[in-house]
C-alpha cells in the first residue's frame, strides 16, 4: 500500500534543466518510479548528453528545447506535451542559475535582471503554462527547486540576487498552492543545501569558501545530487498526498545554525 504511493507509473513529467546535475537526477528517480519524462533544456547538446545517459541506464526519456526565460516558447512546449502525450501530471522547476560573488554595490542591471528572469520568471512561466493544464485536468503536481538560500543568507561569498529570487520562489510555491490547492493542483518546494554538481565546482579551488560551507553544516559534507532527486520524487508522488505550499529544507542542517 504505501511504497505504491511513491510510483508514478504512467505519468507524463517534465523536468526543466533536466540535462544535467540535481535535474537529471530527478529525471532519473521519475522514471524509475515509472513516469514518461521529457528534459527540457536551453542547450541541445547537454539534453542530449542526458538523454544518452539515461538510455545506458535502461531510460526512454525525451527530450525539448526551452529557454525558460522565454514565455512563449515555454507554452508551446507545454501545448506541444499534452498534445503529444494527452496531458502532463508532474512539472519540476528545476532550471536556475547564481552567478555568485558580486557584492550588491557593483551588481549590474544585466546580472540581476538576467538571474531574477531565469530563477523566479522563469519558474514561473512554466507553472502557468503547464498548471493551465493541470487545472484542466484537475490534477496535477509541480515541485520547484529553490534553495536554503531562500531562508538564510550565505557566506561568505555574495550573492542578494540569487537570495532574492529564491526566496521569491518559496514564496510563489506558496501563493500557487493557495490559488490551485482547491483546484486539484499541488505546489511544493525543495530547498537545497550546497550540491556537488558543475555549478559548484569553482569551491575546489578556494580552501576558505569551502571550510566556510563545511564548518556551518553540521553533516560536514556537501549533499548529492541523488539526494534532492528523492525529495523531489516524494513530492510529486501520491506519498505527498496532503502536502502543498511546503518549502523542504534538504540542508544538512545548515540552516539549524
Amino acid at each position: 500500500m504505501y511504497l505504491d504511493k511513491f510510483k508514478v507509473t504512467g505519468r507524463t513529467a517534465l523536468v526543466t534543466g533536466g540535462g544535467r546535475a540535481i535535474g537529471l537526477a530527478c529525471v532519473e528517480a521519475l522514471a524509475e518510479a515509472g513516469a514518461k519524462v521529457i528534459i527540457a533544456d536551453y542547450d541541445a547538446k547537454t539534453a542530449e548528453e542526458g538523454r544518452d545517459a539515461m538510455k545506458a541506464k535502461g531510460y526512454d526519456v525525451d527530450i525539448t528545447l526551452m529557454d525558460v526565460t522565454n514565455p512563449t516558447r515555454v507554452t508551446e512546449v507545454a501545448d506541444e506535451t499534452v498534445r503529444k502525450y494527452g496531458k502532463i501530471d508532474i512539472l519540476v522547476n528545476n532550471a536556475g542559475i547564481a552567478r555568485s560573488e558580486t557584492p550588491a554595490e557593483t551588481v549590474t542591471d544585466e546580472h540581476w535582471l538576467n538571474v531574477i528572469d531565469v530563477n523566479l520568471n522563469g519558474t514561473f512561466w512554466c507553472c502557468r503554462a503547464f498548471g493551465n493544464h493541470m487545472l484542466k485536468a484537475k490534477t496535477g503536481s509541480i515541485v520547484n527547486i529553490g534553495s536554503m538560500s531562500g531562508f538564510i543568507v550565505n557566506k561568505p561569498q555574495e550573492q542578494s540576487y540569487y537570495n532574492a529570487s529564491k526566496a521569491a520562489v518559496h514564496h510563489l510555491t506558496k501563493s500557487l498552492a493557495a490559488e490551485w490547492g482547491a483546484r486539484g493542483v499541488r505546489v511544493n518546494a525543495v530547498a537545497p543545501t550546497y550540491i556537488a554538481t558543475p555549478l559548484n565546482e569553482f569551491v575546489k579551488s578556494k580552501p576558505e569558501m569551502y571550510n566556510a560551507w563545511i564548518g556551518g553544516t553540521p553533516m560536514a559534507r556537501l549533499g548529492e545530487v541523488e539526494e534532492i532527486a528523492s525529495v523531489t520524487l516524494f513530492l510529486a508522488s501520491d506519498a505527498a498526498s496532503l502536502m502543498t505550499g511546503s518549502i523542504v529544507l534538504v540542508d544538512g542542517g545548515y540552516t539549524c545554525w
